[in-house]
Order: structure tokens, then sequence, then C-alpha cells
């Protein structure tokens, strides 16, 4: 797979994407501290078919420098950005964590450049993420204090079903090179991001996208986006189609890549031929 990578300047951020493959094209948006390449289970499935499109949000690794202040509503005109750099007028859009509310926004401000949304482990308001459960602060606690090690194994199980079974050492140094940094640290950016996660909504503004064909995703163990809280995107955006893994957890597509891969080739596919994907 030949990986280019290119840039664009815009509104103060030299903004950093990679493309690779030939079809198509789909864009991906990452979440919250973690850099474009974190799709590479995705892009090595879907390159040989889609011109897939990544890329490091504005203040985090190669784009950069750090805002000031940063917003969803500014994150989604960074995507309108690269789209305009690459004169592509139409693209499926997948979105992770706050990768997808930034693709709800998109999706809401540009209908006509959005095929398609695969909305990933997500919610439409920033503020239902998270919530304050018992796993969920004691895992979040965790992974900020303690030794290095301490921190790189609890953010593993913070992403990770606990049902599944694996060496969380092991796992956290696979982990390391898709998130772009170690595990045990935080990116600079990661406070400004859940400070623009947390201020944006767009529950009230679901319904318009009845047109836009939509894929939800989610997992049952997931403790920063929720069953409930991913299926209110569904159940608010009419003819959306939800699947949920009884088995996953916040990096569902990195632990059921191979699954999760097959849903987007579905979704694009009936897209593409004008087909409903209930």
């Amino acid at each position: 797979m030949t990986n280019i990578e290119q840039t664009v300047e815009h509104n103060g951020c030299r903004l950093v994407y990679d493309m690779c493959g030939d079809g198509p094209a789909v864009l991906f948006i990452q979440g919250v501290g973690v850099h474009g390449p974190g799709w590479k289970p995705q892009l090595d499935a879907l390159a040989n078919r889609y011109r897939c499109l990544s890329f490091d949000n504005r203040g985090m690794g190669r784009s950069q420098p750090v805002p000031a202040t940063l917003t969803v509503e500014q994150m989604a005109d960074d995507t309108r950005a690269i789209l305009d750099a690459e004169a592509l007028t139409s693209v499926h859009v997948v979105g992770h964590s706050l990768g997808g509310l930034v693709a709800l926004c998109l999706a809401l401000g540009s209908r006509d450049r959005v095929r398609s949304l695969s909305l990933l482990c997500t919610f439409a308001d920033g503020r239902a993420a998270a919530p304050l459960t018992g796993r969920m602060c004691w895992l979040g606690m965790r992974t900020r204090v303690g030794t290095r090690r301490m921190r790189r194994r609890s953010f593993v199980r913070l992403v990770m079903a606990p049902t599944a079974k694996f060496d969380p050492d092991v796992l956290a140094e696979q982990l390391g090179p898709l998130f772009g940094h170690d595990l045990a640290d935080q990116p600079p950016i990661v406070g400004k991001q859940l400070k623009a996660m947390r201020g944006y909504s767009a529950v009230s503004q679901l319904g318009e996208l009845a047109k836009v064909p939509t894929l939800v995703v989610n997992a049952v163990h997931d403790p920063i986006s929720p069953p409930r809280v991913s299926k209110a995107i569904a159940d608010g955006i009419p003819g959306a189609r939800y699947v949920e893994f009884a088995d996953a957890s916040h990096g569902l597509p990195i632990s059921h890549a191979d699954q999760v891969n097959g849903l987007l080739l579905e979704h694009f596919t009936a897209t593409e031929r004008g087909e409903a994907t209930r």
C-alpha cells in the first residue's frame, strides 16, 4: 500500500493528511489523542477498493501548531479544507469517538459533501461521553496516576472489553504506534479536544440527516460511549442502521477490525447502489 503525505495550510495550522488506495473517496476522522495513522487496520483492508484519506487533527501529531482554543466546528472546517485541497465534492465519512462528533458536524454543515456516515463508538452530545460510572472513574484516574507501566495497563483496559484475554504490557506496546504516542502519556492537545467535545451537541439536528445513509456501530462494554448514547444517534437519524458488538469496548475498530471493516464495506457498497443497509 503506497501512502502519500500531503499538507494544507488552514486557519493558522499546517494540516497533514495521508492518502492511499484508489476508488470512491473515504475520509477517516480520529478521536481524542489519536493520530491519523491509527486507522491502519481500516486503511490496510479498504485501500484496495477505496481512496482513503486520514489526517492528524489540529494540534495532534504532524498537524501543528496547537491552537489557543479548539472547537468541534473548527475541526469540521479542517476536514472541509482537506476535501477542498483534493477537490473532493462527495465522500464517505467515518468517525470514531470525538471523530464521530466532528463527522456529524461536517454532515450537518455540508450535507451535499457527505455520501454516507459511519459513526463508531461515538455520541451526538459531547457531554454524554464518558459518564461518571465506577469503571470509567477508576480506569480514567489510573491512566493519569501511578508508574508509566500502570498508566499504560490502565489505558489498555479502558479501550478493551473486560472479557477479552490479552497481556496488557504486550498490547500497550502494540497500540502505541497506532495511537501515535506512548500510552503512558497524553498529548498536549487532549485537554483542548475534551473541552471542545463537551461544548458541542448535534442532538437537536439529527433529524436533518434523514437522507444521509448512516451506520452507527458500538460496543456493549464501551465506558466512553455506552450503547444507549450511540443508539440515541441511530434513533435520531431516520433510516440509520445500528449494530452493537457484545464482546468489545471503545477500541472496537482495532480489536474487531475484520468485522468493522466488513460493515464499512457493506455500508459503502449499499450506499453506492442506492440500497438501504438495515
